[in-house]
């Protein structure tokens, strides 16, 4: 709820072709939105939740990208920015934010590649404070082979922040999934 841009734009105008949303195609996730999602998970047998995550967009049609493969270069890259972002969090959180990284590469409001989603401007602190460069933690490598195969302890999140961290309210507007170390993981 409250998403804006063109991918909400294209779940609106799938939606009203296959005559389940009566809005006009805004690009504002707003509760009609959510309601005609609601009714296509449900056509579907999706889990019906209004919320346009991968497997709804994919059964909308809706281009996405596709997890990487978990190979050495891949686990060193997300490894790195695991390790850059969540440094002293316990193993859940690290695979939880490797997660994050990978649902975002499947989301369309991000990049459709590991770099791709790393590398945007602004994306992530540790990318512009210096601490993507910093010596990795051996346990971030296992946490990225664990969120490469699968593991996803973030609930299906596409973003996390930490509150003592940041007063940013447009992140602190976002509907919290799950709590893990001192991240919040959100939709």
């Amino acid at each position: 709820m409250g998403s804006r841009g063109p991918e909400v734009k294209a779940i609106q105008q799938e939606l009203k072709d296959r005559g389940l949303y009566k809005g006009s195609v805004d690009g504002i996730y707003g509760q009609q939105t959510k309601d005609a999602v609601i009714k296509f998970q449900k056509q579907k047998g999706l889990s019906a939740d209004g919320i346009a995550g991968p497997q709804t967009l994919k059964k909308l049609g809706i281009s996405i990208g596709t997890v990487p493969s978990a190979n050495e270069t891949n686990v060193n890259l997300l490894a790195r920015i695991i390790s850059a972002e969540a440094r002293g969090e316990p193993y859940t959180g690290q695979v939880a934010v490797g997660a994050v990284i990978l649902n975002r590469v499947e989301h369309p409001s991000f990049p459709d590649t590991l770099s791709g989603v790393i590398y945007q401007p602004g994306a992530f602190t540790a990318i512009t404070d210096g601490q993507f460069n910093e010596p990795i933690a051996d346990s971030a490598y296992s946490a990225a082979r664990d969120a490469l195969n699968g593991s996803d302890p973030s609930g299906g999140a596409i973003y996390y922040y930490n509150p003592k961290k940041t007063n940013n309210k447009w992140i602190r507007s976002r509907p919290v999934i799950k709590t893990i170390g001192n991240h919040l993981f959100c939709s």
